[in-house]
């Protein structure tokens, strides 16, 4: 049985959903040396070297992460079925090793928070607000970029939050932590999820970044 690791500060209404489609649920434990509002994030825990239901997840070494960025962000990187994608230069080094010995070619951006600005819609495209990783993308053989306008996600402790923040691939659907349709882009993003054979989930309350939902078979 697949098991989703999502923050605490999950919905509730997502978390039942999950339990009821037979996924065992996971709540990540929050980093003490993390800041408090994303410190049980698990984009900041974790790294999932892959699209794909059965790639690998890797787990934090919580001793090398910071409260501030961009110490926070080691592991928060964009994995796609040939790209591995993030501000190289604060990547954790054990995260660089796997993403190479998985044959993963590894692509520079300046965001830091790769994984939280981008919805990793299958291994092949993505949907993003950072131009900055959209034009770093769309420059990579077989990439498809989803441009959305930044904003319109809560974050609890800051202005504004992150789309890729607030949802995760499980199966065949991309599910979201809260209401996608008050996006400005709802149908853009509902078309291009849909166009690549998947469905869309979301749930009736603000759309809020938790930290990306992780699926791990």
């Amino acid at each position: 049985m697949p098991t989703i690791y999502v923050s605490p500060l999950t919905g509730s209404s997502l978390i039942n959903a999950l339990k009821k489609h037979g996924f065992a649920v996971e709540f990540t434990a929050a980093a003490q040396n993390l800041h408090p509002s994303v410190a049980a994030h698990p984009d900041m825990l974790m790294c999932k070297l892959g699209a794909a239901p059965e790639s690998e997840v890797v787990f934090a070494n919580l001793s090398i992460l910071t409260r501030d960025y961009p110490g926070d962000a080691r592991y928060n990187a964009i994995c796609l079925d040939r790209y591995f994608v993030h501000r190289l230069d604060i990547t954790a080094p054990e995260l660089l090793k796997k993403a190479s010995k998985h044959g993963l070619e590894l692509i520079n951006v300046r965001q830091g928070y790769a994984k939280c600005s981008s919805v990793v819609v299958d291994g092949k495209s993505i949907i993003t607000a950072d131009n900055g990783v959209a034009s770093a993308l769309e420059k990579l053989q077989g990439v498809e970029v989803l441009r959305v306008r930044p904003g319109f996600v809560k974050l609890t402790g800051f202005n504004t939050g992150f789309i890729g923040g607030a949802s995760g691939r499980i199966g065949n659907d991309v599910w979201f932590n809260g209401d996608i349709t008050a996006h400005p882009n709802w149908i853009e993003i509902k078309d291009f999820i849909e166009s690549r054979g998947l469905g869309v989930r979301w749930f009736d309350y603000e759309l809020e970044d938790v930290g990306s939902i992780i699926e791990r078979i």
